[in-house]
């Protein structure tokens, strides 16, 4: 199960609250925001904003801190590579950047993933 190891609330992301309820997922998942700032799965208005990776469940406005700079450990990802996430899923991989798949971060390790949204 994917976790945050580095993160600075201060700069590295921001706080929002959850336009739906959210079911726990043992792997981050890239958010944007919906036309009311809330936080939604996938590009949302926004496109692509940030990362979240909570492995409990969560009810629709509870605030959530959304990832833009930082690193998760236990990933199970493949070391030196690049990651994009899906605009419409937010589901997170290795597949090519294009218009709907954009680039969130790379791995150093084959369970570290660095976020960079």
């Amino acid at each position: 199960m994917a976790r945050i190891d580095k993160y600075n609330p201060v700069g590295s992301g921001f706080r929002a609250p959850l336009a739906a309820s959210y079911t726990g997922a043992a792997a981050p998942i890239a958010v944007g925001l919906n036309s009311s700032g809330r936080v939604v799965v996938g590009a949302g208005q926004s496109g692509i904003a940030g990362v979240i990776c909570i492995p409990s469940n969560k009810n629709a406005g509870d605030i959530v801190d959304v990832m833009k700079h930082g690193e998760l450990v236990e990933a199970a990802l493949v070391a030196g590579t690049a990651y994009t996430a899906n605009t419409t899923t937010g589901v997170i991989s290795s597949a090519a950047a294009s218009a709907t798949q954009i680039y969130v971060g790379h791995t150093v390790e084959a369970d570290r993933l660095v976020v960079n949204v």
